[in-house]
């Protein structure tokens, strides 16, 4: 009987997290777009730092600002091209958050003595840390091939060098081996440990300051009502992507410069990245300070954290709205 339980419950939580990581995806895709697009970018992102490189001599950038940048995948691509690379993305982020989800229950489990989600909320919030974090890596290791491809067909722009996703993962395993399918993984997992580890820490811990602020704003303090809102959740989950993409963002330009090694651009969209460019990420994140400067580092981070707080806001709202949802309809 206990056995059941578990398996509709691991059942529950891999539903839930699916859907929510697909309805999420496909609604900051977009901004997605535009932040691969300046990340892969080795020229300046931006009109100051352009500035300051035309006075060198070079001055070459395709994309030089969220607007603009907009308004160019908008001409040159048409409104498929914010959703450029999303079936891959699909793919996924759709398992990634399911086996994302289903292990961190499990681990709250494991850690609070408790299935019962209102449990886990008090948890301590190192071990939400270390929870999320360890759900994150599980998560990266199963779904990472999409994530390549995503990232590849995102970044590709006009004319295509792949029609589609298949021919890209032939292309990529015929040249590079099942190695190339797996290309930037190290510095993905170094960044998803404190990525998911912060995102999911700081979410339970602004939950609980939210339950508590219900509480303490409730009329019977003793019998207080502390059920968090749909729009309290939509701020916790914005907060908690703010935080942890703030912080992980070097990180990203590393893995997506690994990503897109040797993929050959059309000439406007500036430089190519040469395959084997960067050794390893520490050397990745060399190369780019000295070259690019602390900027570099810092690519694409405004529509990153644009995208991270509706995206982790929608994440988490869903989730707990299917969740519950099953839940209902399976008890």
């Amino acid at each position: 009987m206990e056995e059941t339980g578990q398996l509709k419950r691991a059942f529950i939580d891999a539903s839930a997290g699916a859907i929510s990581g697909g309805i999420s995806r496909t609604v900051t895709s977009p901004l997605d777009v535009i932040k691969i697009r300046f990340q892969v970018q080795l020229e300046p992102t931006t009109q100051w730092a352009l500035l300051t490189r035309t006075v060198c001599g070079n001055s070459n950038s395709k994309y030089t600002g969220m607007l603009q940048a907009s308004k160019d995948i908008l001409r040159e691509e048409g409104l498929p091209g914010f959703w450029r690379g999303n079936v891959p993305a699909l793919l996924m982020v759709m398992p990634y958050t399911a086996i994302q989800f289903a292990v961190l229950h499990k681990l709250k489990t494991f850690a609070s003595g408790s299935s019962k989600s209102e449990d886990h909320v008090n948890l301590s919030p190192y071990l939400s840390y270390i929870s999320g974090a360890l759900a994150g890596c599980a998560a990266t290791v199963g779904s990472y091939p999409f994530d390549l491809l995503r990232t590849i067909l995102a970044s590709q722009g006009e004319p295509k060098v792949y029609p589609n996703m298949r021919a890209a993962s032939v292309d990529i395993f015929r040249t590079r081996g099942i190695r190339g399918l797996y290309s930037g993984l190290t510095p993905t997992l170094v960044e998803i440990v404190p990525y998911a580890g912060l995102q999911f820490g700081t979410y339970d811990t602004f939950k609980r300051w939210m339950m508590a602020w219900n509480h303490l704003r409730s009329s019977n303090a003793i019998h207080g009502d502390e059920q968090v809102s749909s729009f309290q959740l939509f701020i916790c989950g914005l907060a908690a992507g703010t935080c942890a993409k703030a912080v992980c963002h070097p990180l990203d330009v590393v893995k997506k410069r690994f990503q897109i090694e040797g993929l050959q651009r059309h000439p406007r969209y500036g430089a190519q990245l040469k395959p084997h460019a960067y050794k390893n990420m520490y050397d990745g994140l060399r190369q780019i300070l000295i070259e690019e400067g602390w900027a570099g580092l810092y690519k694409g981070i405004v529509p990153s954290v644009i995208k991270a707080a509706p995206a982790g806001a929608v994440t988490f709202v869903a989730y707990e709205y299917t969740s519950d949802w099953l839940e209902s309809k399976l008890t």
